[in-house]
């Protein structure tokens, strides 16, 4: 009976296997502590295995504080977590259980084998080292406490330790076993959760035309959203059209902004610079000199000298003329339209198809009632969150594995002096 409840009690439980989870176990170990990590899955890392299409882009190369600004406001709450453990530190971690890594394209950071199951593999081994106690498909159904936490009851049994930290992650790709239980396990004690927006996914839209586009990435479309006091949500990058709306990395990444609007106002109009950022002046520029070299062609052949054919029949078609006319033929009112349609191209999101398709929460626990320096609920002694359990996303490139190892890192720590 005695043997029993020593197998059964820790120093330390961690909830979740993903990223988060398993640094901040590495570190509870390697300073000393008995820790047992739970999966609700029957293997670890499943969310950390598909990310970036199983390449696994870890982190980037910005200073802090350019990689805290693409958080937004809520950025600065990672100044303490990256000062312990950033890009820098990460790699060297990596390096120290057997992973090199490289920057290609000298910003994105990569495992030099671009195989998510490296990192996964070099993790499972450090926790093995470390003697953690790695359980899988076991369900947390609720956290224990008596004005602090004393442990987590699963579907199987309680199990005991003075400190729980929360690894669950949000709400995206439910398939990888999210299914929002961090949330209710703040909750229970206490804790508020700002509301959760399926986030870095496609888009849908009202017009139908852009199927006929979807072969071709149109690279530094400038996007805005077109409804009042909404002109600072703009981003810039690649796109794609597809079957039914776009997606690619611009879109990815604005997404977070795009689906509270939806809710909020059903559809969202958008404005869209097609074009790399010219304006109207500087199209009507290049067309002057693109026709001084080539008098002769079309309408169709000088649009194409900007943007693919598929995608310039759509715009002739939209502004009522004929392709295969001179542009300088046209009449004056068309030719308007044409530079009018590449630089501010109407496009009108309608949906998306939620959580399923979204590899990112919005939202999520208060940072307000989260300690930045250690991680540790402001509400009860001895419960730590960490990753995307809390309300802090970034974009696409690395942002969000980062801030995940990071705070796993400081969680990892109990609140003891990092130094």
């Amino acid at each position: 009976m005695v043997m029993l409840k020593q197998m059964m009690t820790y120093d330390v439980i961690v909830v979740g296997a993903g990223a988060a989870g398993m640094m901040a176990a590495i570190t509870a170990a390697r300073r000393g502590k008995a820790v047992l990590l739970l999966e609700k899955l029957s293997k670890i890392g499943a969310k950390l295995k598909a990310t970036g299409g199983g390449r696994c882009n870890l982190t980037n190369t910005l200073s802090n504080a350019d990689f805290m600004a693409r958080f937004g406001r809520e950025g600065r709450f990672m100044t303490e977590s990256l000062h312990a453990l950033d890009h820098k530190d990460l790699v060297e971690f990596f390096k120290e259980i057997g992973v090199e890594s490289h920057a290609p394209d000298g910003y994105r950071i990569f495992p030099t084998s671009h195989n998510s199951t490296t990192i996964i593999s070099a993790l499972e081994s450090e926790m093995s080292r470390l003697n953690i106690h790695v359980k899988c498909s076991q369900k947390v159904l609720r956290l224990n406490s008596n004005e602090r936490i004393t442990g987590v009851t699963t579907q199987e049994q309680t199990y005991e330790a003075p400190s729980v930290i929360i690894a669950t992650g949000g709400m995206g790709y439910p398939q990888l076993g999210a299914d929002g239980d961090g949330y209710e396990f703040a909750i229970s004690v206490g804790h508020k959760i700002k509301e959760l927006y399926p986030a870095m996914m496609p888009l849908h839209t009202k017009e139908s035309w852009v199927k006929n586009c979807r072969a071709d990435t149109i690279a530094k479309v400038e996007l805005h959203v077109n409804l009042p006091k909404t002109k600072t949500l703009k981003e810039r990058g690649d796109l794609i059209f597809t079957n039914s709306g776009i997606r690619g990395p611009l879109v990815l990444d604005f997404a977070r902004e795009v689906t509270p609007l939806l809710k909020k106002h059903g559809e969202v109009p958008l404005l869209i610079n097609l074009v790399k950022g010219m304006n109207e002046e500087q199209v009507q520029l290049h067309f002057k000199n693109e026709l001084q070299k080539n008098p002769h062609q079309n309408t169709l052949e000088l649009i194409n000298t900007l943007l693919p054919e598929s995608l310039c029949l759509e715009v002739c078609h939209m502004a009522s003329i004929d392709s295969a006319v001179g542009f300088n033929k046209q009449e004056g009112k068309q030719r308007a339209a044409v530079i009018k349609l590449l630089t501010a191209m109407p496009l009108t999101v309608t949906g998306h198809d939620g959580f399923k398709m979204a590899m990112i929460t919005r939202g999520g626990i208060s940072l307000k009632e989260i300690n930045p320096k250690t991680m540790q609920s402001k509400l009860i002694e001895g419960l730590y969150f960490c990753g995307e359990v809390m309300d802090l996303d970034g974009p696409c490139g690395g942002y969000n594995l980062q801030w995940s190892f990071s705070s796993g890192y400081i969680a990892g720590h109990l609140s003891e002096n990092l130094l």
